[in-house]
């Protein structure tokens, strides 16, 4: 099994100040739903891995999160994206956990439940620290520039993506392009920082 692993904040979902804490804070983005689907098409499961501190810091409970997910999955299926498993760490950042991103638990979580390959998987991200995760257990990186940083500064990166994309649908083009050996597999999927 090989895996496309998806943050949510920023690369699913609009991103914003705070934590979305109600099913009718989460607004999907564009094409989010159908770039899920081909992530499908295309072979692999696709997998979200999110930080949710929110529950650990006591401003949301594990139900409100479970309710967010619902409303997101509901959403995904509206137009055919269908996620294999979702796996959130909820702990404050001083709980010392080893699956709150950039530590790489959550991927070794997928691993063992779905038998994922993880170097010959993907990792898409809007955060340094999803590109440090993914990284660390040999995934290619791809940082979207969808979330609340629209320009890739490679200074503020301990590890550099492998590529750069616009959104979601942009990466998985350039994951279905470089699998299919076809065209270049060039380290920057659009435009956007030329």
């Amino acid at each position: 099994m090989r895996a496309v692993f998806l943050d949510r904040d920023g690369v699913v979902n609009r991103d914003g100040p705070g934590f979305v804490t109600h099913p009718d804070g989460l607004h999907l983005l564009p094409r989010v739903a159908e770039a899920i689907a081909r992530i499908g098409e295309l072979g692999f499961a696709a997998v979200l891995v999110t930080n949710q501190s929110g529950v650990g810091r006591g401003i949301m409970t594990a139900d409100d999160l479970e309710r967010v997910h619902a409303r997101m999955i509901e959403g995904l299926a509206a137009a055919g994206g269908e996620l294999s498993l979702i796996l959130s760490c909820t702990h404050a950042p001083w709980d010392g956990c080893d699956c709150r991103k950039p530590a790489p638990g959550m991927l070794h979580q997928a691993r063992d439940r779905l038998r994922v390959d993880l170097t010959s998987s993907y990792l898409v991200g809007d955060k340094p620290t999803d590109i440090e995760c993914g990284a660390a257990v040999g995934c290619t990186t791809i940082l979207v520039l969808s979330g609340l940083d629209p320009v890739y500064d490679h200074s503020r990166f301990v590890r550099q993506p492998d590529a750069v994309a616009t959104d979601l649908w942009a990466a998985v083009e350039w994951i279905a392009t470089r699998e299919a050996k076809v065209g270049t597999t060039s380290p920057v999927a659009t435009e956007a920082q030329r």
